[in-house]
């Protein structure tokens, strides 16, 4: 390798060191700080260095490189996570129903946040968020679309408040329903922002509910890869710009999720390769999300004011009105 491409290359070791550290301490801990997943804690401890020491210049360079083809690596590998045969086992009516809270939050959040002059970049990470799966759908929006640090930080943040309220709302509203175990696991699933908040709403609600809402997560994680290709299309339409010619009209890491998703449904990989894939999927993302938090200016968000909580609070909102509707249609179709 050329003297100049050693140094070019050994400008990115530092930002990437750095990430690496931050995660592996993330992974250790996570466990014990339930609901709190790695990618929400390296986001909060990037955040925090950002507002609260110097962040040196030799980190930028590596930060930048974490923060997008890591990061779309992460997306990649998270779809080995899915099996298309677990998801269509659910029945016709948890898909339609897996499709419906999706579709409907999305386009609810969209349309609220625009009568609330949300700005639309922001409104479209909400929008992911709160419909698909949490941060990892938040950081995808914004790898197809021109959304800003601030933004991302701000849709993370949102993610994190709404979900962690789900966690014990979502049982005590199975409870006042009077949902049996698959349907309780059918609800959580459908509402419930993050991965690990599902798992800690399902865990409250008992192993079989767990089991079922896990996979109706899945279902919606499943989704990520027409809503990226969506939103990386229209982006593409409106960039003015020389870019707008050089860029894919499906995202490649798109492509290579429903590649993923396809390898697991084959099961063309053994187990101890899957989770390796998904020790690595879980390290990448949350590097990625270290990177984005350094990135993030508090004082920036604050000027966003409330209107984006009040457009968390009506997506949280659309997406359990989505589940108990399902729940209901459940509980009537099985009587």
């Amino acid at each position: 390798m050329p003297a100049i491409d050693r140094i070019r290359y050994r400008q990115y070791l530092p930002g990437i060191a750095v990430a690496l550290a931050v995660t592996t301490l993330a992974m250790i801990i996570a466990p014990g700080l339930p609901p709190l997943s790695p990618l929400l804690i390296t986001m909060l401890t990037g955040i925090a260095w950002r507002n609260l020491f110097p962040v040196p210049e030799q980190l930028m360079p590596g930060d930048a490189i974490v923060e997008r083809p890591i990061l779309r690596l992460g997306i990649v590998l998270l779809g080995l996570q899915i099996a298309a045969g677990d998801i269509f086992s659910l029945g016709w009516i948890a898909l339609i129903a897996i499709v419906s809270a999706v579709t409907i939050t999305f386009t609810v959040t969209m349309a609220v946040g625009d009568r609330l002059g949300v700005d639309r970049r922001l409104r479209m990470l909400i929008a992911c968020g709160f419909s698909i799966c949490g941060a990892a759908a938040v950081a995808g929006a914004k790898s197809v679309t021109d959304a800003d640090d601030d933004d991302t930080a701000t849709a993370v943040a949102l993610v994190v408040i709404f979900g962690t309220i789900m966690i014990p709302l979502g049982p005590a509203l199975t409870v006042l329903f009077g949902m049996d175990a698959e349907t309780a696991g059918l609800f959580i699933g459908l509402t419930t922002h993050e991965v690990a908040q599902v798992v800690a709403a399902g865990g409250i609600v008992g192993a079989s509910a767990l089991a079922v809402a896990i996979v109706v997560k899945l279902g919606r994680v499943l989704l990520l890869a027409p809503v990226m290709a969506t939103l990386g299309f229209i982006n593409r339409e409106e960039l003015a710009g020389p870019s707008r010619e050089r860029s894919p009209l499906v995202p490649y890491f798109v492509l290579g999720f429903i590649a993923c998703v396809v390898i697991r449904s084959l099961n063309l990989l053994p187990p101890p390769l899957l989770n390796a894939a998904t020790f690595v999927q879980t390290a990448a993302l949350a590097m990625a999300m270290f990177a984005l938090g350094l990135n993030v200016h508090l004082r920036s968000i604050a000027k966003l004011g409330p209107r984006p909580l009040v457009l968390g609070a009506v997506a949280t909102a659309t997406i359990i009105a989505v589940g108990l509707v399902t729940a209901a249609a459940t509980t009537h179709l099985a009587g």
